[in-house]
């Protein structure tokens, strides 16, 4: 059976009473066997969204995390804590930590350590803008910051990479059938020929897609060589249509 892992990043969005409405929406809809199914809803609604996740199939996931285990980091989240709360997965390097924190490879790289070392585990986003995009050149800056973003514990933990060209994030544009296939197959070398992350686990790395993903284009995303999954922004913030998606992953 193959695994389709379907995930919702609700960004900035939804507040108590949006998040407990949108969480039992999703919860009534039956997950097929095959999909795993995440929502990744702010800080504030971690909790509430958790107790409605109980007994559920749909795991807790937060959207970003400090790289350190404590101490005096003003506004920052553990992962320690996440875990707490009851996160199982965590989203490290999305583009826009990247352009509006300033977040580097390195960073995200020892994000993804400390998510590993609490248990979680971390969607590790890469992706090229337009530039890179136009010029050609973006194989190899996805090359580059998907070596540079790769934690060293790989080895013995699990985690996903999520390819997100950042032109195609809220645009409503995505990339060719074929676009999505070529980038995924070269993120797939990459972990093929590195000694440290192969084979990890005996378990393969789950290489998920996001950018405008919407029910009218799911299915085909999902049908793509190499797509274990999509990363699904605007549209999780709509339980029907986010249903649609898992539906699409059947």
């Amino acid at each position: 059976m193959t695994i389709k892992h379907i995930l919702g990043n609700w960004k900035m969005h939804g507040q108590k009473k949006q998040a407990i409405e949108l969480t039992q929406a999703i919860v009534a809809f039956k997950i097929p066997e095959n999909v795993k199914t995440a929502v990744f809803p702010p800080f504030t609604s971690l909790h509430i969204v958790a107790s409605e996740l109980i007994a559920s199939k749909i795991a807790l996931g937060a959207q970003d995390c400090s790289n350190e285990i404590g101490g005096a980091f003003t506004g920052d989240i553990s992962t320690l804590m996440l875990a707490e709360a009851g996160c199982k997965y965590v989203i490290v390097g999305h583009s826009e930590r990247r352009a509006q924190h300033n977040e580097s490879s390195e960073l995200v790289k020892h994000k993804a350590e400390a998510a590993i070392s609490a248990g979680l585990i971390p969607v590790i986003c890469v992706g090229e803008n337009i530039g890179e995009r136009e010029s050609g050149t973006y194989l190899q800056a996805i090359t580059k910051q998907t070596k540079d973003s790769l934690p060293s514990l790989a080895h013995s933990s699990k985690f996903i990479i999520a390819y997100e060209p950042v032109w195609a994030i809220g645009s409503g544009k995505t990339p060719s059938l074929a676009e999505i296939t070529e980038v995924h197959k070269t993120i797939a070398s990459l972990l093929s020929y590195d000694t440290s992350v192969a084979k990890h686990d005996a378990v393969k790395t789950a290489i998920v897609y996001g950018g405008s993903v919407k029910p009218e284009n799911a299915r085909e995303i999902l049908a793509s060589e190499g797509v274990d999954g999509v990363l699904v922004g605007g549209a999780s913030l709509k339980a029907e249509e986010f249903c649609k998606i898992i539906e699409s992953a059947a």
